[in-house]
């Protein structure tokens, strides 16, 4: 079973899940009288929706690329969870509303033990059923199912803290289920924002994961004409849809053909082990022919590292009077432009007699 079906299968399940919690919980609320046993039925018909919303976008996603779309339509995924949080957010908020209007005109609940033994089922079946969803999310890199996986955890700990207030007002005959619907209210508001914090983020487009660029490059760097690899760039064009861009570091003496055939069989390597597509390898040269180049590298490079918030400098190359190279400064410092100035100063004023091709370069990847 490929991704998109495992997908819509898992959502599936959701959505019979939700929709028979849905209804069990409005009967029981309806003849206890409970507004949180209502509300918390109104929250497993959003779940519902949102599995709904996670089918269709997962068929638009798999949609082939076209002329106006050649990377493919991957992104709608990120969009569909976007409208699962503010479909959360919404239910929160006409639910926190009701909530409020039940405060003011409360009305005195009754349980019954089958209503009660129909709450304990809900949460023991949304808990394993969020668990079962937020794992399944997380192997295939869906956003969607990690939000409503969470969502459903969420739901176990509201359904439990109803059953708590039931049997709190048997004992005590004292009833908190509205005050407690508010409570629950502002939880599936909170979740619901930090689901579309999370989403925003990820479409903004996030620093690339640590654990892939580093394995990225650990790849190329088995290639042993490759001396170093850098400037590593990921654009991401939906779940598990990667492309890539990269420097490497290799012999001023190779060849085009050489340097060609070099960058095929990194492509075909990488993509193969990380299903990532490399579409550029761009070349720093590294120097073979000037005995003099490694004394100059060793103590430009004790300059620049010399100074806070520079990362790496890399891509140094000597020819003639010209030397070439690239700083990496962090974006903690207050001002990279004025920090690289300097910096390019001091290497001027320490080496006048040579003309210096330098470039700032930004913190992008690991």
């Amino acid at each position: 079973m490929d991704r998109n079906q495992e997908i819509v299968r898992t959502s599936i399940l959701g959505i019979i899940v939700n929709v028979m919690l849905a209804g069990f919980k409005v009967m029981v609320g309806f003849l206890s009288g409970s507004i949180a046993i209502i509300l918390d039925a109104v929250n497993n018909v959003s779940d519902a929706f949102s599995s709904i919303i996670t089918i269709i976008s997962t068929k638009l996603a798999a949609k082939k690329p076209d002329y106006k779309h050649p990377y493919g339509y991957g992104r709608i995924e990120y969009l569909s969870a976007l409208v699962i949080s503010l479909i959360i957010v919404y239910a929160g908020i006409t639910s926190f509303v009701e909530a409020i209007k039940s405060i003011f005109e409360p009305s005195t609940p009754e349980y019954t033990t089958v209503g009660l033994v129909i709450i304990f089922v809900a949460v023991l079946a949304k808990f394993f059923m969020g668990m079962y969803v937020k794992k399944t999310g997380e192997r295939l890199n869906s956003g969607s199912l990690i939000a409503s996986g969470e969502d459903s955890r969420m739901d176990s700990i509201i359904s439990a803290s109803t059953l708590v207030a039931a049997l709190l007002f048997i004992v005590t005959n004292i009833d908190i289920s509205s005050y407690l619907a508010v409570v629950i209210s502002i939880m599936i508001i909170k979740a619901g924002y930090e689901i579309a914090a999370s989403t925003i983020s990820s479409i903004l487009g996030e620093r690339a994961d640590k654990e892939l660029t580093s394995k990225i490059k650990k790849i190329v760097m088995t290639f042993e004409e490759v001396h170093g690899v850098y400037d590593l760039f990921l654009s991401n064009y939906g779940p598990n849809k990667n492309l890539a861009s990269l420097h490497i570091e290799v012999d001023d003496t190779m060849t085009a053909d050489e340097i060609d055939e070099l960058q095929r069989r990194i492509e075909d390597k990488v993509f193969d082990e990380t299903h990532v597509f490399v579409t550029g390898v761009s070349v720093y040269a590294y120097n073979t022919k000037d005995d003099d180049a490694k004394r100059i590298y060793k103590d430009i490079r004790r300059i620049v590292t010399s100074f806070e918030h520079v990362i790496q400098m890399h891509g140094f190359f000597v020819q003639g009077n010209e030397i070439r190279f690239d700083i990496v400064i962090d974006f903690n410092c207050d001002d990279r432009e004025a920090l690289y100035k300097r910096i390019v100063q001091d290497i001027q004023e320490r080496y006048p007699d040579y003309q210096f091709m330098t470039t700032l370069d930004s913190d992008i990847s690991d």
